[in-house]
């Protein structure tokens, strides 16, 4: 066979060899919601590496109101809603969230920094120096925590509390507050004390698709 056909030949198996090659991985699979009983909805969604966490919402309409139900850490790929009103439809929507931390305080101590941040103006939140500053955690004598920071972002969503418990490796979402907030109050459960703390200038991921479930009989 002259050189040219045998080049000629050799690509057209190399071709032929790729496209007998083991199929793609399927992508992830999408948000979803799944009926395990008639009042009980488990819902998953796909990992996203980028993600601080999600925040969970759920309406009884599809144009809404939509109600948050939960902020689930990053690791956290399903939840449970569990005992629904009958014959009822639920939509739900997630979105992940982002956004710089604190540094981390425990009751009674402020954020371990070296000296106070400069004055400045706000930056937007995507940016590091966005992170709030100044964050303390004062106990009050009915056992919940006070706590206050600087804020230093100019278009957060909100400012995220998160918790890491006595014996926890991660911190986890507890509380939520509205934009432009620089104080906020928990109640501590049991076990709860000696918690780390920090927090968080929130923004927010695109919204999935909605999904809906209709609840049977009791």
């Amino acid at each position: 066979m002259p050189p040219a056909a045998r080049t000629a030949l050799a690509a057209v198996l190399a071709a032929t060899l790729v496209g007998c090659g083991p199929p793609p991985a399927p992508p992830a699979p999408a948000f979803t919601a799944t009926l395990t009983s008639p009042t009980n909805v488990v819902l998953h969604w796909p990992s996203d590496p980028a993600a601080a966490g999600y925040l969970l919402e759920y309406a009884n309409a599809a144009d809404g109101p939509w109600t948050a139900l939960q902020y689930l850490p990053p690791g956290q790929t399903s939840y449970t809603h569990p005992n629904l009103i009958p014959e009822t439809p639920f939509y739900y929507r997630i979105r992940s969230f982002a956004g710089p931390v604190s540094a981390t305080v425990t009751a009674g101590n402020a954020s371990a920094s070296a000296a106070p941040p400069a004055a400045g103006a706000p930056v937007p939140v995507r940016q590091p120096e966005a992170a709030p500053a100044n964050l303390t955690a004062t106990p009050a004598p009915d056992q919940s925590l006070h706590f206050a920071w600087t804020d230093r972002s100019s278009d957060e969503a909100g400012f995220l509390l998160e918790i890491r418990r006595p014996g926890a490796s991660e911190f986890a979402p507890v509380e939520v507050t509205d934009p432009n907030a620089t104080h906020c109050a928990l109640s501590l459960l049991p076990g709860e004390q000696g918690s780390a703390f920090r927090i968080r200038a929130l923004s927010y991921g695109p919204l999935s698709p909605v999904v809906e479930r209709t609840t049977g009989k009791d």
